[in-house]
């Protein structure tokens, strides 16, 4: 391994990255009021804002740990060798550079989900079973992980192989990767409703009733184009509840968890349809998907000069982690951990971007419910039920909401009523 320029500038900008979110953690848990938004009291007892501020410690300082776990964890690993002796010891099981990239992928892969594994059983089993939010048996748990290594296998594999292929094979081969990827991206998309998400949990068509009436009332209103609407059993691995909608074109499905289906009445359940279906109509889906794609033309372009083996950035790279060959797979951890900070940075824009979405989706389905109440009164049980800090600090806000806090969304909601 060799210290230089890169390798220094990576090691410094991946340590500083941590500060920062370790510092604004804290501002986050000081900015926890003890006395309740007014605009919550109808929702939010005493004893449930108090539990809400509690589950917010914890989540923090257990966030804390995994950030702590995870970055020691790639120094040491780095700073011992790692990587180089992880690539040496795969090439010497083949001569086949396809086959040992993919050795190599998923062996990291390997290493990180079982890293990772205790972290997520304390979350689901210890912090979310003691605010009961958890709903999830050992069996569903370990099925679940099952399920989502074989899904890796799968899908991840396959995807590997061709963008490690082209990039040893194929002139422009930044080019085509990203064609690759862009397609194996749409295909996941058509495929999640229909093959991948049943496979974790059941979905069954809403039954007729006043309910269905309303949404499908709603749905021919917005000009919005509804050919399914299930309910989802979210509450077989938590009491949190959300909604969606999926499908390309023409064919849009809707899915309840049947958490929210409880908890809310008719008006409410139809104000937080019509917020997911003002994402469709401000074209918020199709613009992120758009943004998706350019944005990893550019990271493939990058990529390319990253591996390419005749370039003095790559060798100084590689040389900084210890490893002696120029590769696609190796490049492509080392990208990812090379361009890690700046993921973060660009995640600021991308999430004031998304946060005001959030605001365009509510004020469309304040318009089309023809009142802000619903939509409120929506948020405001959904922030109770899921135990939501209330007062999170503006920096958290600006590094990690893709949603604005629940009481800038319901002021905006308010002044639309004046």
């Amino acid at each position: 391994m060799e210290w230089n320029a890169v390798g220094l500038t990576i090691l410094i900008a991946l340590v500083m990255l941590w500060n920062i979110d370790f510092i604004v953690t804290l501002l986050n848990l000081k900015a926890l009021s003890p006395e309740l938004p007014e605009e919550f009291a109808d929702v939010f007892d005493a004893e449930t804002y108090a539990k809400s501020q509690q589950y917010t410690r914890e989540s923090a300082r257990f966030g804390i740990i995994e950030s702590v776990a995870s970055l020691f964890i790639l120094l040491a690993f780095w700073l011992i060798g790692g990587f180089g002796w992880l690539d040496q010891l795969t090439r010497s099981w083949t001569d086949n550079e396809l086959l040992a990239g993919l050795y190599f992928l998923s062996l990291l892969f390997l290493g990180h989900y079982l890293i990772s594994l205790p972290l997520s059983l304390y979350s689901t089993f210890v912090i979310e079973e003691k605010f009961g939010f958890n709903k999830t048996t050992p069996a569903t748990f370990a099925g679940d992980q099952v399920k989502s290594l074989l899904l890796s296998a799968i899908l991840g594999l396959p995807l590997a192989a061709g963008l490690i292929w082209i990039f040893g094979n194929v002139p422009h081969a930044w080019l085509w990767a990203w064609v690759l990827f862009t397609a194996v991206q749409l295909l996941l998309m058509w495929l999640a409703p229909a093959v991948i998400l049943p496979m974790f949990n059941k979905f069954e068509a809403m039954k007729d009733g006043p309910l269905r009436e309303s949404i499908e009332r709603m749905a021919r209103k917005c000009e919005f184009p509804l050919t399914e609407i299930s309910v989802m059993d979210g509450s077989k691995r938590s009491t949190k509840a959300n909604a969606y909608f999926t499908g390309f074109g023409k064919t849009k499905k809707i899915a309840l968890y049947d958490t929210l289906v409880e908890e809310q009445s008719e008006d409410e359940l139809v104000a937080v349809l019509a917020h997911e279906i003002g994402h469709f109509k401000c074209k918020h889906i199709v613009q992120r998907l758009l943004v998706a794609i350019a944005q990893s033309a550019a990271l493939f372009f990058l990529l390319g000069l990253v591996i390419d083996p005749d370039g003095t950035f790559a060798r100084m790279l590689f040389d900084s982690f210890g490893v002696e060959t120029i590769s696609p797979h190796v490049g492509l951890v080392l990208f990812a951990i090379l361009f890690s900070p700046a993921s973060r940075i660009l995640g600021i824009f991308s999430n004031a971007w998304s946060r005001r979405h959030e605001f365009e989706a509510d004020a469309y389905a304040a318009n089309a419910m023809e009142t802000s109440e619903h939509l409120i009164s929506a948020l405001k049980k959904l922030s109770a039920k899921n135990l939501s800090n209330l007062t999170p600090h503006p920096m958290r806000v600006m590094l990690d909401y893709s949603h604005p806090p629940m009481l800038e969304r319901i002021h905006a909601l308010r002044a639309r009523n004046h």
